[in-house]
């Protein structure tokens, strides 16, 4: 006799989050039809719209200009990226005292736990009843409004999710197949258009199309993934939720300049300084890089790129730089328009061997204290209070750079965990101190229950 509870998963997403954020942030747009600019000067093409603004058709990627012509009295909001990170961090901190399991996957959605609730917190409520009050606790203390879907696995939570905005739905136990039947296949993340054509090419449209196939077809067309997809159709796949902390497997840096760049020393030297950044981080995470590219987009939007596969896994900024200064000098030799944008990414990670030899510290160990010491004097006295040399001189080159702007605040799962309970060092450090107070909340719904 199987005695175990049946695996239950609730996803939280929040409802057209940046223009949320800037309705938590501004009162007086409740109720207003909003949407946030990107581009350098945050009225270039529409990143987010809150839902008024989506019935008058405005659409994420559209310029910003065509998005006034369709709503003449609606709000541009300038991106206010450092405060979206704050409101990021309120939400998930109320989400963790409600899940012995919580798995951050973006700045505004994650996975929770629920299995065992039924045990410990449902016995005199409703997982409907229980959810609703998480949703209206977010909107109630950080003024943020979400959506949640509760499943037997996070890929059909997550599907859950997005049936249910702006709301929630339970997909009870059982029920998965009915719920999945006239449901498109394009909808499951992961299924992208090429595998969705080689679907649709064996007549599955949607998910019950794809259980009536047989399991041995779509594990010959598509290996394990093609059996994992049958098994979801069919309402039979389920997986329990995991918090996985693994290392990164690349690293970039995608920045607009604050104006068409026509001196390409200036431009030159900005790159030097993001990949300054960029491999100082990679040395807190104790990893180097084996491979590197940098694309320099020109004000047409055209763009020349350029790449480097070092013999060994690099970590010092001499020999990265001195690399990139060489594929700059090259890619701009015959060039002459202005620099519009720059895209630095490092990936083939390995890991950085810290570990003290018997002659002494290693370089790497070295590096690794230098960095850590920088980055405590920065945080305690501020980004710029130690910088290196190649950023001093784009300091001086330009006022522009003296306060950049804050960066677009998608990270990966690792970080998001990192900020949530630990450090560079042990991401999940910290993370018994909210199991401690899950405990007493738990102990708290059952009382008012």
């Amino acid at each position: 006799m199987n005695t175990k509870p049946p695996i239950r998963i609730l996803h939280v997403d929040g409802d057209s989050f940046f223009a949320s954020c800037e309705i938590a942030l501004n009162s007086k747009l409740q109720g207003r039809p909003v949407w946030v600019g990107g581009g350098r000067r945050g009225d270039g093409i529409v990143i987010a719209a809150n839902r008024v603004a989506k019935k008058f058709g405005i659409k994420t990627g559209m310029a910003c200009f065509e998005a006034k012509k369709l709503c003449p009295r609606g709000v541009l909001c300038r991106p206010h990226y450092d405060e979206y990170r704050r409101l990021s961090a309120e939400m998930f901190h109320i989400l963790e005292e409600y899940s012995p399991t919580l798995v951050p996957i973006s700045i505004d959605e994650g996975f929770l736990d629920f299995t065992t609730m039924d045990c410990h917190v449902w016995r005199n409520t409703t997982p409907e009843k229980y959810v609703k009050e998480i949703c209206r606790r977010i909107l109630r203390e950080v003024k943020l409004p979400v959506s949640a879907g509760l499943a037997n696995s996070s890929r059909l939570a997550k599907l859950a999710t997005d049936a249910a905005k702006p709301g929630f739905i339970e997909i009870p136990t059982g029920s998965e197949k009915e719920f999945l039947k006239d449901r498109s296949v394009r909808e499951l993340s992961g299924i992208g258009k090429n595998r969705q054509r080689s679907l649709a090419a064996l007549g599955a449209m949607t998910f019950g199309h794809m259980a009536k196939l047989p399991s041995t077809l779509l594990r010959q067309k598509f290996g394990i993934w093609g059996q994992q997809l049958w098994l979801f159709a069919n309402g039979l796949w389920n997986e329990p939720l995991l918090l996985e902390v693994k290392d990164r497997t690349t690293i970039s840096s995608n920045t607009t300049l604050p104006y068409d760049e026509p001196d390409y020393e200036a431009a030159l030297t900005f790159t030097l300084s993001e990949a300054t950044r960029l491999v100082g981080q990679l040395r807190r995470e104790q990893l180097q890089a084996r491979e590197l590219s940098l694309t320099v987009r020109f004000n047409d939007f055209t763009e020349v790129s350029g790449g480097h596969r070092f013999h060994e896994p690099q970590f010092q900024n001499s020999v990265i730089n001195a690399v990139l200064k060489t594929i700059f000098r090259h890619m701009m030799g015959d060039q002459a328009k202005p620099v519009r944008q720059i895209r630095i990414a490092f990936w083939n990670l390995a890991r950085l061997d810290t570990q003290p030899t018997l002659w002494g510290r290693t370089d790497a160990e070295r590096w690794g204290a230098l960095d850590d010491a920088a980055h405590a004097l920065n945080r305690r006295f501020g980004p710029t209070a130690v910088m290196t040399g190649a950023q001093l001189a784009l300091r001086e080159l330009d006022d522009a750079f003296k306060n950049p702007k804050a960066k677009c605040p998608f990270v990966p799962q690792r970080e998001m965990v990192k900020k949530l309970w630990g450090t560079d060092a042990d991401p999940l450090a910290h993370k018994g101190e909210w199991e401690k107070r899950l405990t007493k909340v738990s102990k708290q719904s059952q009382f008012r229950h």
